[in-house]
């Protein structure tokens, strides 16, 4: 029984993930970009200028709503996760350093997809019973496209509470506790034994304080992200940066490899992966599982912005997979091809390559605050996804529904740190990638409301 499972699942996750799965993402986003003109590339200077503008303005929020910068802090919390830092290395690992090139193109497109959905969200969001705004892929199909395709809302959030426990909570949560773990190992603080009992007290505690965040609303949620992420993100930046400075030797022939690997990947990585098609494929899925353009998670989030203008707003998604993916995966991947550090072309890796980047460079001691960033990004996708699933949730049901949803998604913690669910972390991601099937159709389908919107906007 658990065999043929994993056997649909495998078939169905490949599917997702695939080739017909990406075509349609990169489609619909170099369709959104055609559209729109290439919105992202004309107005990228008044994006950043525009968003990075707003970000120092100190502005309280109204009720039911979170500033403009605590929205795209929850959405990043959510996205800049450990994607970034295993995600990347697994796609050089398999595709080699052109998969990088193929991340960066993949980001490019998603730049426009996700400025899209944060648009539709802030425009045909509504509000709850409770007074807090609500919006996102199931509310822009609802209230954009009608009667006849509610099917696709329902199945979005269908999805969406499918995937939060797996994606969103379990996974991060077993990410913290082998980085800990690791590290501690590392110095003998503590012996294999008591890896077990150290594990289930960290799920107890992050079970609270995942709880405590939660359950304090979208306000709380808020305010935790717009201080972890900018922390986090700096503090991560700031040690990849220190690796390619002094390794600054190696950088042109790293983008050298990186450019020549796109389109010839063999050169590079001594004839293990010689397949134009496996360098593009990791690149693209990596980059677009790492930014979650084409998904519509995001823009749950940027839906509880206090705004009046959907435009503006949608400039934050232009920023947020700039952010994420041009710089944080690029740095990622500078720090593996710069350390000089031994990779094996072909195979699997994670994690442990880019922390061996780290170490190679600093010395064993870094391990220490690599976990601590490792920590940082997996508690805030737990936070983001976190409200993504509350969302999902109240949509398919009502907003009473939100409290004990938040309860049961914070003891999952408990599991995620002491039980190896194998099948769960695969059907998860499957469900993740089933989200975008019906996101997608949105997007093509409302790409004229996006234009009239874009037109309609004043202040370029």
């Amino acid at each position: 029984m658990l065999e043929t499972i994993e056997k649909i699942n495998s078939a169905v996750n490949n599917f997702i993930w695939g080739v017909p799965a990406m075509i349609c993402i990169i489609g619909v986003g170099l369709y959104l970009s055609i559209r729109t003109n290439f919105l992202q590339i004309r107005k990228f200077p008044y994006a950043i200028k525009t968003t990075i503008g707003r970000m120092f303005k100190k502005k309280e929020a109204s009720d039911g709503s979170i500033t403009p910068f605590q929205a795209v802090c929850t959405a990043l919390a959510a996205t800049v996760g450990t994607g970034n830092i295993a995600g990347v290395a697994g796609a050089i690992a398999i595709g080699g350093p052109g998969a990088v090139f193929w991340m960066w193109i993949s980001a490019l497109l998603g730049m426009c997809t996700k400025f899209t959905e944060v648009t539709l969200a802030v425009h045909f969001r509504e509000k709850n019973a409770e007074g807090d705004y609500v919006g996102g892929p199931m509310y822009y199909i609802k209230n954009g496209l009608g009667k006849n395709w509610q099917f696709l809302a329902v199945l979005f959030s269908a999805f969406g509470v499918l995937t939060v426990f797996g994606t969103g909570n379990a996974t991060q949560v077993n990410t913290i506790t082998t980085a800990i773990d690791s590290a501690l190992l590392n110095y003998n603080v503590i012996s294999q034994n008591g890896v077990s009992t150290l594990n289930l007290i960290m799920g107890i505690a992050i079970t609270v304080l995942v709880g405590l965040v939660l359950l304090g609303g979208i306000k709380r949620i808020g305010k935790v992200a717009e201080k972890l992420v900018p922390f986090m993100a700096l503090f991560y930046v700031i040690l990849a940066i220190g690796v390619i400075i002094l390794n600054y030797r190696h950088v042109p022939t790293v983008f050298a490899s990186i450019f020549e690997g796109a389109f010839k990947p063999s050169s590079v990585t001594g004839g293990v992966v010689g397949s134009i098609f496996i360098c593009m494929k990791k690149g693209v899925s990596r980059g677009i599982f790492s930014n979650e353009a084409g998904l519509g998670t995001g823009s749950i989030a940027h839906a509880c912005a206090d705004t009046r203008k959907p435009v503006k707003q949608g400039f934050f998604g232009i920023f947020e997979v700039f952010a994420d993916t041009i710089v944080i995966c690029t740095l990622t991947a500078l720090v593996i091809l710069c350390s000089g550090v031994s990779i094996d072309f072909g195979k699997a890796a994670g994690a442990e390559l880019t922390i061996q980047g780290f170490t190679s460079t600093y010395g064993n001691w870094v391990s220490l605050f690599t976990a601590v960033a490792m920590c940082c990004f997996a508690f805030s996708t737990i936070i983001g996804w976190g409200l993504y699933g509350a969302r999902c949730i109240e949509f398919l049901f009502s907003s009473k529904v939100i409290k004990p949803f938040m309860v049961v998604y914070s003891l999952v913690a408990i599991l995620g740190a002491t039980v190896d669910l194998g099948l769960i972390w695969s059907i998860a991601d499957t469900f993740n990638g089933l989200m975008a099937i019906p996101n997608l159709i949105a997007l093509f389908l409302l790409s004229g409301t996006v234009v009239k919107l874009i037109k309609e906007y004043t202040e370029f």
